[in-house]
């Protein structure tokens, strides 16, 4: 398990503090390399990829089970084949700590 996966997500009202572009690469270089980032930095997204419909929503609710339980919650697209997942810090305009932190949960749960 990845440093980042052993911590819990802190508060979000606000005054998590926005990560550097230094910090974010290397909490990035932690998880899974299918993690991507966008281009303005504020969305850390996985596509995860089955041959099947089940997989795809047990994918889904594995991470709407990790969302709800560290009270950051991540946006989750599925459909047959296909379980899309995105974390952001929508308050902050940018990631945090908590984003990665919710990444690295969610990869420790689907190896």
């Amino acid at each position: 398990m990845s440093e980042i996966a052993s911590k819990n997500c802190a508060a979000c009202d606000g005054w998590v503090p926005a990560l550097s572009d230094e910090r974010i690469a290397h909490l990035k270089s932690e998880l899974d390399p299918a993690w991507t980032i966008n281009v303005v930095g504020n969305a850390l997204s996985r596509k995860f990829e089955f041959k099947g419909f089940a997989k795809a929503v047990y994918t889904a609710n594995l991470a709407a089970f990790l969302s709800d339980k560290e009270g950051h919650h991540a946006d989750v697209a599925f459909g047959w084949g296909y379980c899309q997942v995105t974390f952001t810090s929508h308050e902050l305009g940018r990631l945090s700590e908590n984003d990665f932190i919710c990444a690295a949960k969610l990869d420790g749960l689907v190896s």
